[in-house]
């Protein structure tokens, strides 16, 4: 616990605390509090982040734990009621400015760092996971019969690794429904897995000309047109094809490109669809 404790120290230190003091009083977050700050507010939720705690007493105890490393901040690990007095009547939009202000700094960053391989057109991967929730706090996000739920459906930036686009739906909402609300701009090369296929969707991509790398389902029905030279021992084909049958066709009447793969650390043949 002493490692992680002066982990979690340093990990604060990213967080400017004047520049946070400023947004407090820009949104008055502290108003009418009773010496609970927003600052400690938010060192008990980045704790419960980090240390995946799955509810207010894991927060509290495991603050108490590492209380004498926290000296050196000046908090103190707060009761259960305070801090939950407190996630309840503090403004969510001063949470908000913190982040877009640290998602600021390190696109500042990103950027001025050099890599060795970089693709000239913007690269991107979209996936989706399911966050539970409480069915009897959050009745509006039911999921299954007992459980509750919202999907967050996440487009990373691989320049810098950084969130670029984020939509947060009900946990039933299907991936490609989700899509509808993402920009894809031209030239632009999007990778994502098989449960974001639909040929609508691809048919889509190829109009306003952007890129997309995704594997290839197994049911999937097409023609070749074309089969390309390969020069890798890896690559065991490339091939220019047209997706057949009636509804496929006429949602995606694009040329594609399927690429099949030698895995031989993992001992499996992957095939890539892509634009």
């Amino acid at each position: 616990m002493s490692k992680n404790s002066i982990l979690f120290i340093y990990i604060l230190r990213f967080f400017s605390r004047i520049e946070f003091e400023d947004m407090v009083k820009a949104r008055k977050a502290e108003f009418k509090s009773k010496g609970f700050s927003c600052w400690q507010q938010f060192v008990c939720m980045l704790f419960c982040q980090l240390g995946k705690a799955n509810s207010l007493n894991e927060i509290t105890k495991g603050l108490a734990s590492c209380e004498g490393k926290l000296k050196r901040l000046s908090i103190k690990a707060p009761v259960k009621s305070t801090l939950t007095f407190a996630n309840e009547h503090r403004p969510w939009q001063l949470y908000q400015d913190v982040f877009f202000s640290l998602l600021d700094k390190a696109k500042l960053l990103a950027s001025s760092k050099k890599r060795k391989f970089r693709f000239k057109s913007n690269l991107y991967s979209i996936d989706a996971t399911v966050i539970d929730l409480c069915m009897s706090m959050y009745e509006w996000a039911h999921f299954r019969r007992t459980k509750g739920a919202v999907k967050l459906h996440m487009r990373l930036d691989h320049d810098g690794y950084l969130p670029d686009y984020a939509i947060i739906t009900d946990g039933k909402c299907h991936e490609v429904k989700a899509l509808k609300q993402f920009h894809f701009a031209p030239g632009s090369i999007t990778v994502f897995d098989k449960g974001y296929t639909d040929y609508t969707f691809f048919g889509y991509l190829c109009t306003v000309g952007a890129w997309f790398v995704t594997r290839l389902k197994s049911n999937a029905v097409y023609s070749v047109a074309e089969a390309r030279t390969v020069n890798s021992k890896k690559v065991l084909s490339d091939c220019i094809v047209h997706l057949k049958g009636f509804y496929s066709a006429r949602k995606c009447p694009h040329k594609l490109r399927i690429v099949t793969f030698c895995d031989e650390e993992h001992d499996q043949v992957l095939e890539f669809l892509t634009k």
